[in-house]
């Protein structure tokens, strides 16, 4: 009886470990044109990347201190944010990378890459402030091989803001 409360016990401490942590396949990218208006096309992608920032920092030697330099910062620095999905034909943001590349306008927006949890609720999210096109791919063709095509899309921005709720 004390083992089957033990088993009991390991299998609960094992879920409650899990539940704990968030799950990265139940994201949605929202685009917002003009900063404010949401491309309600545009949310549904196959994989993001380049959720990152890094504070670059200058080394700094004190006269007579021979131990250690210091660290002082100067910014902040991060890479493009990378997003992929199936070749989707006439959305918007199609239409603004194609204006990018094709005819060089920019029309910069914020976009809001959100983290859900089981029930559909927001529990992550980053805020990209005053993002542009920056490289657009499309994956080879190829007759020999039945595969999706992907789009790759690659935006610089301004700013982000990490939020968690």
């Amino acid at each position: 009886m004390e083992l089957g409360n033990s088993v009991a016990d390991e299998i609960f401490k094992e879920r409650s470990l899990q539940s704990d942590l968030a799950l990265g396949f139940r994201f949605g990218v929202f685009f917002f044109a003009g900063g404010v208006i949401p491309n309600p096309l545009d949310i549904r992608f196959q994989k993001v990347s380049g959720l990152s920032a890094e504070v670059k920092t200058k080394s700094f030697r004190e006269g007579g201190q021979n131990f250690y330099d210091h660290q002082l910062p100067t910014g902040v620095s991060h890479g493009n944010l990378s997003l992929e999905r199936g070749l989707v034909v006439g959305s918007p943001l199609n239409i603004e990378f194609n204006a990018a590349m094709s005819l060089f306008k920019f029309a910069p927006s914020n976009i809001l890459v959100t983290l859900f949890n089981e029930e559909k609720v927001p529990i992550s999210a980053w805020l990209f402030m005053k993002a542009f096109p920056v490289k657009w791919a499309t994956s080879d063709l190829n007759a020999a091989e039945k595969s999706v095509v992907i789009d790759t899309m690659e935006l610089a921005y301004a700013r982000m803001q990490i939020l968690r709720v």
